[in-house]
């Protein structure tokens, strides 16, 4: 079978600006959490996808994708793993399916983009060096890399990401109907409004809810 390329879904962030009692993640979205609705619909996409999380999250993880698809860090900031952070995340995501033909880097906080979207950045990869997905001319996630990117990204550190890598690459947007690309978690107001949405929609993919597979 000819190789896809992966998802990989970062959740091993402290998500420091939310200031709910629980983590950002575990919060809830109607029947679900934030996390498990951003993994069933990266499940949806049929393409392989890889979580790097941490211990708090890898149950949640475990039940929508293989445990060998399960990359486990320790928490941010514990005492000697100072190079962790999205660029660590991104490096071990992409490590773990090496043999993936490109990476899609989606944030496990945005629970409202769609299967399809995810389908589409992956078909631009033979292509396309950086391809990202845009609305409305505003770029968002996911952003995918091709394979010949390896060896960059298994290099990188910190909590830069892969912003250089964007910046060095030509990097191709493709215009989607998806405004969830621009939606994530950052703050209990952006969870307000998260919800908000998730209810005046109905999270019924037939009436354009939180996915379109």
């Amino acid at each position: 079978m000819k190789a896809q390329p992966a998802v990989i879904v970062l959740a091993a962030g402290r998500g420091s600006r939310f200031l709910g009692t629980d983590h950002k993640l575990a919060q809830r979205l109607g029947s679900a959490t934030v996390l498990a609705t951003t993994l069933r619909h990266a499940v949806s996409s049929h393409l392989p996808v890889v979580v790097v999380t941490t211990e708090a999250f890898a149950d949640v993880a475990r039940r929508s994708v293989a445990a060998r698809d399960v990359v486990v860090l320790p928490e941010v900031g514990s005492a000697g793993h100072g190079e962790l952070g999205m660029g660590h995340s991104i490096a071990m995501g992409v490590a773990a399916r090496s043999d993936a033909a490109g990476w899609l880097i989606l944030p496990g906080d945005m629970p409202m983009v769609r299967s399809a979207t995810l389908r589409e950045v992956a078909r631009e990869l033979p292509e396309h060096a950086v391809v990202y997905a845009q609305h409305k001319g505003v770029r968002g996630h996911p952003v995918g890399f091709s394979s010949e990117l390896y060896s960059e990204l298994v290099e990188l550190r910190g909590d830069e990401g892969a912003r250089r890598l964007v910046a060095r690459y030509p990097a191709y947007g493709i215009e989607v109907d998806d405004p969830g690309i621009l939606i994530d978690v950052d703050t209990e107001d952006d969870l307000d409004d998260l919800r908000r949405r998730h209810a005046q929609r109905g999270g019924d993919p037939a009436q354009g809810g939180l996915d379109r597979s």
